[in-house]
């Protein structure tokens, strides 16, 4: 077959990027075709997202593809982060800039949340991993300070769904996302209207729920125009970036009663767990506070968030602000040649949410639990990475527990793939064989279900054929599995 063309465009918390993914009915090649930088931006005390510039820039990125693939490309799927959102007022007016996640209005709101409905019947209506930044709780803190946009507001986009309306006009919730929300009910396939009732939210925000691989139709006539992308379809992938990072894990076996391979999308966050055929929503999964989060094709994403490379760009960024710039390859060099397992940290501990100075932030903690200050950046570093691997394997094993899984083997895809010595840490801290790629995992299953809509890939199993067939994993075997058990034993003891 001649060369389809379908572009992906992937948000990500730091950058933005349109890319190419061009199939010829065997194999995927990805093509970066524009990339950009993206992050908060603070206005009056609160964390905005640059939506307009985003907008603007993807855009820009399409301008780029269609004079780059003229003729060739078939359609276009957006995927960014979960929970945050955008409201749309009378006659669909954007009412101002999406907040950041990070912001600081949702502290504390859990906790009163939980005061109005027990934490235990919040988790039973939706399935969802607690954390104060998801949608439900960022709208709770939006009541409580009497937010006049509540008031005028009449429809909610997720981010991908937000850019979606923007290429088509058309309003629609892709599900992948909506399952970020914690007012979707994962048992009934439906929004948890009863849940926001309790809350005493405006249920007019709901809007349809959809599936991905659903075709919203044509650019809109004057996008269209501005782009040149003139007979160019929008296809929701799933919009979720972990649901189409899992999309594209190259796993030979289908989806099971009891999963034999685990998935870790590794990035500014680290998201492990397993893919099950359905919601596991019980006492178990409320204690270890799981997520149950919607996948493609029907699918269960059974996992847990961890902070993840979050605490290596941070420190990065701590010490170029404080006049000392290192590349990537040299921090993993230094963090290589420090000794190992001497200083861990929690990743997910409140400590490294938002601190001012991550180094600062990680040494207080390493001092308060009586270990070891990390002695410089290849140490500092050395402490995250190890430290990550570790909470992956606690994640891992609590997986494991609530799915009846088997595990043979642990897929790493996304960015961290790149961080060989995150690599083998996990395969170390596990003690499992891990299998590392692809590195653009997301925007590879962004692609993908845009591929099968066009019918030019027939299923899920085929799609991850084309996978394996495009993006050769790199393998890691675990080592040195007693001083991993010992380290990890410590490990235990500074978890809550």
């Amino acid at each position: 077959m001649a060369h389809q063309v379908y572009l992906a465009v992937d948000l990500g918390a730091s950058s933005g990027r349109v890319l190419a993914g061009v199939f010829d009915g065997q194999r995927l090649r990805l093509e970066e075709v524009h990339r950009f930088e993206n992050g908060p931006v603070q206005v009056g005390g609160t964390l905005h997202w640059d939506v307009l510039r985003l907008w603007q820039e993807i855009q820009a990125g399409l301008r780029q593809a269609a004079t780059q693939y003229r003729g060739q490309i078939v359609s276009v799927g957006v995927d960014t982060w979960g929970v945050d959102f955008a409201l749309l007022g009378r006659g669909d007016v954007l009412l101002g800039n999406p907040v950041h996640y990070r912001d600081r209005r949702t502290d504390g709101v859990m906790e009163r949340a939980f005061r109005r409905v027990p934490r235990s019947e919040i988790f039973a209506a939706t399935g969802l991993q607690f954390m104060q930044f998801n949608t439900l709780f960022q709208l709770i803190a939006m009541t409580e300070q009497n937010s006049p946009l509540l008031e005028v507001a009449e429809s909610l986009l997720l981010m991908p769904d937000m850019f979606h309306w923007l290429l088509t006009g058309r309003k629609a919730n892709e599900l992948t996302n909506a399952t970020t929300t914690q007012f979707y009910n994962p048992i009934t396939g439906r929004w948890a209207t009863e849940l926001f009732e309790r809350f005493e939210l405006p249920q007019r925000l709901l809007g349809e729920l959809v599936q991905p691989g659903t075709r919203l139709g044509k650019l809109a006539g004057h996008v269209a125009a501005a782009t040149d992308l003139p007979n160019v379809e929008v296809v929701l992938p799933g919009t979720h970036d972990t649901a189409s990072a899992v999309m594209a894990v190259p796993a030979a076996d289908p989806t099971a009663e009891r999963p034999t391979w685990a998935y870790i999308s590794s990035g500014t966050w680290a998201l492990a767990g397993v893919e099950t055929p359905r919601a596991v929503v019980n006492d178990a999964c409320a204690a270890m506070n799981f997520t149950n989060e919607g996948g493609v094709g029907g699918t269960n994403r059974l996992l847990k968030n961890i902070t993840g490379l979050w605490l290596v760009q941070e420190c990065r960024r701590a010490w170029a602000q404080a006049g000392t710039s290192y590349e990537w390859g040299a921090l993993v060099k230094m963090a290589a040649a420090a000794p190992p397992r001497v200083s861990l940290v929690d990743p997910d501990a409140p400590d490294f949410l938002a601190p001012r100075d991550m180094p600062q932030a990680i040494a207080e903690y390493c001092r308060r639990t009586g270990q070891t200050v990390p002695d410089g950046p290849g140490a500092m570093i050395r402490c995250a990475l190890e430290s990550i691997a570790l909470k992956s394997r606690r994640v891992l094993e609590q997986a494991t527990q609530l799915s009846g899984a088997q595990l043979a083997v642990i897929h790493i895809v996304g960015g961290g793939v790149q961080n060989r010595e995150l690599c083998q840490a996990t395969a170390d801290a596990c003690g499992r064989r891990v299998l590392a790629g692809p590195v653009e995992a997301t925007a590879t299953g962004n692609v993908l279900v845009q591929a099968m809509a066009a019918g030019a890939v027939g299923s899920i199993a085929e799609a991850r054929d084309v996978v394996r067939r495009s993006f050769a994993p790199e393998e890691y075997s675990p080592r040195q599995s007693a001083a991993w058990d010992e380290a990890y034993g410590r490990f235990e003891q500074l978890l809550p």
